[in-house]
């Protein structure tokens, strides 16, 4: 990731370029010191991503994120997450391996302990899409890759209190499933990991999103 890109995306996260906020290349590459042309790329990419919305007449700017669109994408992650458990499960019992998985829970372990916010968003983000690389399904992975942007930033934006904790226990558990072989474990706690977080997190953005 380049440092446009890296810097573009915190920003967006963190609140500092605010939902619907236009992105003017020239500004930007003065805010940041880098030429157009990273920034031009950076967009593109988190346009990729879900988290900018790029427009011929318009140019770019801060996607707006809504109720309906938070409801989507637990519905997107239940269809997509849960087969993506299961299947990564069958290719570990069947002697498959990708430690990618476990550095990526240490990472999460680790930010987890250090109470970094954006750490632990972006350590979560990559547990899940990592879980969905391992079924090696390119159209899968295509799939998921519109939402991961979305994903980061629902992370960011509703991390308080004991959440990251129980998220981390939770993944853990997932990961040893997955690990361990176990099919039918490892979609069971995709699932329930996934869906209980879904009325609360509605909930607690209903007084900050519109609903469309």
């Amino acid at each position: 990731m380049d440092r446009a890109e890296a810097l573009l995306r915190a920003r967006i996260h963190s609140g500092a370029y605010a939902q619907g906020t236009r992105l003017r290349e020239r500004e930007l590459s003065e805010t940041l010191g880098v030429s157009r042309i990273p920034v031009r790329e950076a967009l593109v990419r988190l346009a990729a991503e879900g988290l900018v919305v790029l427009s011929p007449r318009r140019g770019a700017s801060v996607r707006r994120l809504t109720l309906r669109d938070v409801d989507e994408l637990f519905d997107l992650r239940l269809s997509l997450e849960v087969f993506a458990a299961r299947r990564a499960a069958e290719i570990a019992a069947r002697g498959g391996e990708h430690p990618a998985l476990q550095r990526i829970m240490d990472q999460a372990e680790e930010a987890t302990r250090r109470d970094c916010a954006d750490d632990i968003a972006a350590a979560n983000t990559a547990f899940h899409a990592e879980i969905v690389t391992m079924t090696g399904n390119r159209l899968l992975q295509a799939s998921l890759q519109p939402s991961l942007g979305l994903m980061h930033w629902l992370f960011r934006i509703t991390s308080a209190g004991a959440g990251p904790r129980v998220h981390c226990e939770e993944h853990k558990q997932l990961c040893h499933a997955v690990y361990s072989g176990r099919p039918q474990l490892a979609e069971a706690l995709a699932y329930a990991h996934i869906d209980i977080r879904r009325e609360p997190t509605l909930r607690s953005l209903s007084g900050l999103l519109p609903a469309e």
